[in-house]
């Protein structure tokens, strides 16, 4: 009987350790489940700001040769110039600022699926 208390002792050891390596596990397979979702979203995200992009460049693009077409004198080339300049200037700016935000976005998440590891 005075083995009684020490098998009790093991025993319990053994259940808290597989309980911790369990809920260890558990949270490797969140972290890596959270992961793959970031990363989908940004291929998504990707895919959607490639396509945003050729379309305003096209968009743009066809704006500067209608304009080009429309000029008749060497001060029209000027100003048309100066315009889409402004233009091109304030589609980067958007573009940047757009960019900026989803940067600020994927850094919120990513502290956001890894905190959730530490609270845990």
């Amino acid at each position: 009987m005075s083995e009684l208390p020490g098998v009790n002792a093991m025993a319990d050891e053994t259940a808290e350790l597989s309980e911790r390596v369990a809920l260890s596990n558990k949270h490797a397979l969140e972290l890596l489940i959270g992961s793959q979702q970031i990363m989908l979203e940004e291929i998504l995200f990707a895919s959607n700001e490639a396509l945003d992009r050729a379309r305003t460049e096209t968009h743009l693009f066809a704006e500067f040769v209608s304009k080009l077409a429309g000029v008749h004198s060497v001060k029209g080339i000027q100003t048309m110039m100066q315009e889409c300049g402004r233009h091109q200037v304030e589609f980067v700016r958007r573009d940047c600022d757009r960019l900026f935000k989803h940067g600020q976005r994927l850094i919120d998440a990513s502290v956001n699926l890894v905190g959730q590891r530490w609270r845990n």
